[in-house]
């Protein structure tokens, strides 16, 4: 395998309330991907705790520094020298406050990129389900790119997803690759996932990958799952189903230039003004 070509995994979950049991859970798959010829790892959002009560989520979400969790994902990726990037996990922050945070964790253990979600799912679907992370979460005001052996690699967590705008300024400061890991519901899953997914890849010539959430938790949600690889030309080269599972693929880094070769767009940008065009609009007569 040479330097331009490198195998990942995704790992596909369903965590539940506890958060010692999905960290014994994460490490497990963790450890099937890595044996599997994995050497960058991805988990989901929301990987140690999937937790609809607030006040409970408060009293069990610990500090970055001393949070025994993260240590112990620190362990593991030293002990199978991989990179591991955990694709979110709530850490305190302060003032009564969380951080919905992803770590990439090098092959020594150290933590080599941390990003806070900034994009925050505040959403009344028309299923009656209603999500409110900003009560919750404090959002982040960062985007994070991180430097893999293999390529650039920007970083984004789920609701993200529908703000192109990152991803090209991602693209656009070095960005390769870009990791999407998610808890998407069902109803948005089915409607958006593989057509949002797909999009971002073509848009930035970037490879996607985006470890997911998948089934019905504990807590009671259900979430879409479908993990998926996109190559930069758009076309989807692995794809999980709906239970939880190690997902394996293939990256061949020149399919970046090769797909930017062809659409080179983000060259082309321009500036441009938004106006009003000056029309009025007709008012009906009334009697």
């Amino acid at each position: 395998m040479n330097v331009s070509t490198f195998r990942v995994g995704l790992v596909q979950m369903c965590s539940g309330r506890s958060i010692e049991a999905n960290v014994i859970d994460a490490m497990r798959m963790i450890r099937e991907a890595a044996a599997g010829g994995a050497v960058y790892v991805q988990t989901p959002e929301v990987t140690t705790q999937m937790e609809r009560d607030r006040a409970k989520q408060m009293v069990e979400t610990l500090p970055e520094e001393g949070n025994p969790a993260l240590a112990q994902f620190r362990t593991l990726a030293r002990e199978l020298k991989i990179w591991l990037h955990i694709g979110s996990m709530a850490v305190a922050v302060g003032g009564g406050q969380l951080a919905n945070r992803a770590f990439l964790i090098g092959p020594t253990g150290a933590i080599a990129a941390r990003y806070d979600k900034i994009h925050m799912f505040d959403v009344q679907l028309p299923n009656g389900e209603s999500y409110r992370e900003s009560k919750v979460f404090r959002p982040g005001s960062e985007a994070v790119l991180a430097d893999l052996p293999w390529a650039m690699l920007g970083i984004t967590i789920c609701y993200d997803l529908r703000f192109p705008a990152l991803y090209r300024a991602l693209a656009q400061a070095g960005a390769q690759m870009l990791a999407i890991p998610s808890a998407f519901t069902t109803p948005t899953g089915r409607a958006h996932w593989h057509t949002l997914m797909r999009a971002r890849a073509i848009e930035t010539g970037c490879f996607v990958m985006a470890a997911a959430q998948a089934g019905k938790h504990e807590n009671g949600r259900e979430t879409f799952g479908h993990s998926l690889v996109v190559a930069p030309w758009g076309e989807i080269i692995a794809e999980a189903g709906v239970e939880p599972g190690v997902l394996l693929a293939d990256i061949d880094m020149g399919k970046v230039a090769e797909a930017r070769a062809q659409v080179p767009s983000l060259q082309h940008d321009r500036l441009f003004s938004v106006i009003d065009g000056g029309v009025q609009t007709p008012r009906r007569e009334t009697a």
